[in-house]
């Protein structure tokens, strides 16, 4: 049943309010465990979504941050444990499959994670894309899993205060935080695309330099 505030909305706002019209709480976790596994819906727009019922009177806004922590937290349990079933060896020969990849860059990957994956985690929880895939190399590396367990639920934590304090602070106008959320997702992606068109770029002028130096 929709009430003032609440009949104009539709789409994906209007599903997680209904959602947690019906719910409560566990609505809100329930929305944000459905954008961990699949990262194409937007935080973005659920969260601030959250904090908006929760000025509302549909929950407080305490129970919104910590339930849709806990969905964020579960949603990324199960992407580690596909990462985990998956495992590291089958997880190189898939990943070799990619053009222009090398047998050295998986391995610099790793060495990688193993060095800085609490930070990964940590702050992967607050990036946009990133926020779900960084649970893959947790799982395929085998990161001690309370650890991960813990920068996740911390990551998360901040990540989601920020965004449903800010819908629950605009109320009815929760839609004035997607633009700017909407901008910090095109930056993130366009660092990450640039930084794929830089590797792209080195590494097929490496293979050609290779080339030309056997052929000498």
């Amino acid at each position: 049943m929709s009430t003032p505030g609440t009949a104009e909305l539709d789409g994906l706002a209007g599903w997680t309010v209904d959602l947690m019209e019906r719910l409560g709480g566990p609505g809100a976790g329930l929305a944000i465990f459905l954008e961990n596994v699949f990262p194409p819906l937007p935080s973005e727009v659920i969260l601030p979504m959250a904090g908006f019922a929760a000025s509302l009177g549909r929950l407080s806004v305490v129970e919104a941050v910590l339930w849709t922590t806990l969905g964020s937290v579960v949603g990324a349990w199960f992407i580690y444990w596909l990462g985990a079933r998956l495992g590291h060896d089958r997880m190189r020969r898939l990943v070799l499959k990619v053009p222009l990849i090398d047998v050295e860059d998986i391995d610099k990957s790793a060495a990688w994670f193993a060095r800085h994956g609490t930070k990964g985690v940590f702050f992967g929880r607050m990036l946009p894309f990133f926020r779900s895939f960084i649970s893959v190399p947790a799982g395929t590396e085998r990161m001690n899993f309370a650890v991960f367990t813990v920068l996740t639920f911390l990551g998360s934590l901040i990540w989601n205060s920020v965004f449903v304090g800010a819908g629950y602070g605009l109320g009815a106008n929760w839609h004035r935080v997607e633009p700017y959320a909407s901008t910090f997702q095109y930056i993130v992606l366009s660092a990450v695309a640039v930084a794929l068109g830089w590797l792209v770029v080195s590494r097929i002028r490496r293979r050609l330099r290779a080339k030309a130096g056997t052929e000498v």
